[in-house]
């Protein structure tokens, strides 16, 4: 590609660079787009200019605020924004964040360095534009607002705080904690659609649960989602301080652990297991809404804190929060059949034996959020015991499942024990016996039931079907031969029954 920072200043010579591409280079990190500014009479042909010597296409995105996109096949994405005010300064003065409230003139600007579609603008400190110390607070570190109007200006700011100090590492300032708090109340009001690209962001970082915990503190939650607050004074007696908000950042921190060593915990499954926990986001989020509806549910019974139908209740309440977030048909039914069905594989390990029977009917029932959803329980089981026994268990959970009474004796270790054993039985039995147990082929399809059965189509075609594949898991029929003998003993004489009646 001929040298870019020369193409946009050739197109582009009244611009200035912003936003993250140049406050990412000043760290010395790459992005994935640039961002340029510049007077808003300019955009249309300076847009389509850049698109015709990139070989890109250009669009308007946002027609009020002035923003138009150039995008290329090869990944280049540059946003061509107009100057806010009636200078670069008064632009810069409204933005959010001192770290994010520079400008620099693309003239100033040589060379731009390429790597896998990131770009790292090559510049001088000198030639940036600097009007509230924000090169201070980048060396030191610290997010600190603008100015105090910024998060009543735009409230999604409130959560792109945390976000960004997730995406760098670096503080918030105490004053802008206590400006974020002051204006919390506003946490509802961004669209849904922007709050989960931040929520999204943020789950894509480290120590996830440390930001929630901060979002918290700060109020976010009280507005956006006040089942967060009502956890943290629920089951104390059970949980300890905190209570069940304590236990919910655990399961976060637990989850956040194993999808980073999901090769290493599941092996020798790990890499099947790796491709399954690829959306890192998607699984935390379940993690952050999986015990919501306990608050609503706690009661005492026989002097003891019950949490009765709370994972039911919960994936109801989950799916109202993401329609609010917008996300899409597909991740709120994953999420929330992950979230309905996150005990399940706790009452398969309260019986001593597990029956292919059992482990079939598990499956279907689950469908695809079956995996995700034992990832969830992985993090929920490891959760009641400390990060030193967690990776000490992790060595002894590929061994075959101890018996209920051997897990009784090593009390709450042996309970977790168990249950990761249950998880690590369910995933070898879905990837050495998917064809014999999980997915069985079907032997007979329900025309050839209604024929060999002398019957019409109804509902009972496909309850005869469901039996027929019990009996094919449970190695009573092989074949095609066998399921039709299976069905002329076993189902045709009920029918006859039924007929009598």
């Amino acid at each position: 590609m001929e040298n870019l920072a020369k193409i946009i200043q050739d197109a582009a010579p009244r611009a200035y660079y912003v936003g993250g591409a140049l406050r990412n280079s000043l760290l010395k990190k790459y992005s994935t787009d640039i961002d340029i500014a510049l007077p808003r009479q300019d955009l249309p042909a300076v847009a389509k200019n850049l698109a015709r010597r990139l070989k890109a296409s250009a669009f308007e995105m946002d027609s009020e605020f002035g923003v138009w996109r150039v995008s290329s096949k090869k990944g280049l994405q540059i946003d061509v924004c107009a100057i806010i005010g009636k200078d670069i300064k008064q632009d810069l003065k409204r933005r959010d964040f001192t770290i994010n409230a520079f400008a620099c003139p693309v003239e100033k600007v040589k060379n731009i360095k390429v790597r896998d579609k990131s770009y790292l603008l090559v510049l001088n400190s000198k030639d940036i534009l600097d009007l509230n110390k924000g090169l201070k607070d980048l060396k030191e570190k610290v997010i600190r607002a603008n100015n105090t109007l910024v998060f009543k200006e735009d409230p999604l700011r409130l959560f792109r705080a945390f976000r960004t100090s997730a995406q760098l590492n670096f503080k918030i300032a105490p004053r802008t904690l206590a400006l974020i708090k002051k204006y919390s109340k506003l946490a509802d009001k961004p669209a849904g659609e922007r709050i989960q690209e931040e929520f999204k962001k943020i789950f894509k970082e480290k120590n996830s649960a440390f930001y929630l915990q901060e979002m918290q503190s700060s109020g976010l939650f009280k507005t956006l989602l006040p089942e967060i607050e009502k956890q943290i004074n629920c089951a104390e007696c059970y949980y300890g301080k905190g209570g069940v908000w304590r236990h919910t950042l655990l399961v976060v921190e637990r989850i956040e652990f194993l999808l980073d060593k999901v090769s290493e915990v599941f092996k020798p499954y790990g890499k099947q297991m790796a491709a399954v926990a690829q959306d890192k986001a998607l699984y935390k989020m379940a993690a952050f809404l999986h015990d919501i509806a306990k608050p609503k549910t706690a009661k005492m019974k026989k002097g003891r804190l019950r949490f009765f139908y709370h994972e039911e209740k919960g994936a109801i309440m989950a799916k109202e929060f993401l329609k609010q977030l917008k996300y899409s048909n597909d991740e709120i039914k994953l999420i929330c059949k992950m979230i309905e069905f996150h005990l399940r594989p706790s009452n398969l390990a309260s019986n001593e034996i597990m029956t292919d029977k059992g482990i079939y009917k598990f499956f279907k029932e689950l469908g695809p959020a079956a995996l995700p959803m034992l990832l969830l329980c992985w993090a929920d089981y490891t959760s009641y015991v400390s990060p030193a026994q967690m990776r000490a268990l992790i060595k002894k959970a590929h061994a075959p499942i101890m018996t209920l009474e051997e897990a009784r004796k090593k009390e709450n270790i042996g309970k977790t024990l168990r249950h990761m054993q249950m998880l690590n039985f369910l995933i070898s039995k879905y990837f050495t016996e998917k064809q014999k147990i999980v997915l069985p082929p079907k032997l007979l399809d329900g025309k050839q039931v209604m024929q060999i059965l002398n019957i019409e189509p109804s509902p009972l075609v496909g309850s005869i079907l469901e039996k027929l594949t019990l009996a094919q898991v449970e190695g009573k029929i092989s074949d095609g031969k066998t399921a039709e003998n299976w069905l002329l003993k076993y189902i045709k004489p009920t029918l006859k029954k039924v007929k009598n009646k």
